[in-house]
């Protein structure tokens, strides 16, 4: 598959998700489409494995180690700087 941003991607897919639940595609039309699913699927999946591994060695300390949380969407600005403070 050519090369594609991640956005344009999940786009399509999601296009292709609703041509396939309106269910007026013939078999080999919906068949097509499922296969091109597939491939936009795996391509979300790889890029999404591959940012998650860039943010990991982003969060790596000066001395080298990585401590692995999981994603938090509450940690917030402040939280971020009360721990800064706290380290000072």
């Amino acid at each position: 598959m050519a090369e594609i941003k991640f956005e344009d991607a999940l786009k399509k897919l999601e296009k292709i998700v609703a041509d396939l639940e309106d269910g007026s595609l013939s078999l080999d039309d919906a068949l097509g489409k499922y296969e091109e699913g597939i491939k936009l699927s795996r391509l979300c999946a790889k890029r999404l494995e591959l940012a998650k591994k860039k943010v990991e060695i982003l969060m790596k300390s000066e001395d080298g180690s990585v401590e692995l949380k999981p994603f938090d969407e509450s940690y917030s600005v402040e939280e971020k700087a009360k721990k800064g403070k706290k380290g000072s």
